[in-house]
């Protein structure tokens, strides 16, 4: 279980206030307009950004100590995060070790990561060699072979088409739900929660609200939803 415990971050003249709660296992989006601080949230909880006040706990223990490699989490951003110089498979087994120095099982496991999202035999491509489409799914296999509990995507396919994001999305909830992983996705894209967040939060005016059933939320939206959403 995740715990925004009477959170704030400053950033300058804008402060985000954060008191939620998101259960085990649920796919959760952060929705809001641009400036908002979906971003921002992200950052405090994968541990880039301190808080002013307030702790972000997982299973109940504080996160606050730990450095941003050491929290049970893994991040994707929007360019992937990808080494240009690296293979797929090289980028994939950073997730297991910095240094590349992969034992026989540890590259196997990159091979099986790889083939589950749909890249098998691409594990010698460069990212220049592959669509936005694949890069993602490279970054998505390292995501999985780190097998960290709580996923945090900052809108990796934001430049995707909108049937290729479905597509990348939905394999992101395919992930998360084979692995028992909580996913926190931002996204600008109210279709976006539709396809695969059971709840979602809602960024706006300096406070990320705790999480509505995505449906419900976006059938019958509060004010600032609705302001945003025209």
């Amino acid at each position: 279980m995740l715990n925004l415990e009477g959170l704030a971050i400053r950033q300058g003249n804008f402060v985000l206030e954060a008191d939620l709660t998101v259960a085990p296992g649920r796919i959760v989006a952060l929705l809001g307009p641009s400036g908002a601080g979906k971003s921002t949230l992200l950052d405090s909880i994968a541990g880039f950004l301190a808080p002013d006040r307030g702790r972000v706990l997982w299973q109940g223990s504080d996160l606050g100590p730990l450095a941003p490699g050491d929290r049970p989490l893994s991040v994707l951003f929007q360019d992937n995060n990808l080494f240009p110089h690296l293979s797929a498979a090289g980028n994939v087994g950073l997730g297991l070790r910095p240094d590349l120095r992969l034992t026989p099982a540890q590259s196997r496991a990159v091979e099986a990561a790889l083939d589950r999202v749909g890249l098998g035999g691409f594990g010698d491509r460069k990212p220049a060699a592959l669509s936005g489409g694949q890069r993602g799914r490279v970054a998505l296999a390292r995501m999985l072979l780190r097998n960290r509990p709580l996923m945090l995507l900052d809108e990796p396919f934001a430049a995707l088409g909108p049937a290729l994001k479905a597509e990348m999305l939905a394999l992101v909830a395919e992930l998360a739900r084979e692995t028992g992983a909580t996913v926190l996705f931002v996204t600008h894209d109210p279709a976006d929660a539709r396809t695969i967040a059971d709840e979602t939060v809602l960024v706006a005016e300096g406070r990320a609200h705790p999480p509505r059933p995505t449906e419900r939320l976006l059938a019958d939206p509060p004010p600032a939803l609705r302001a945003y959403l025209g």
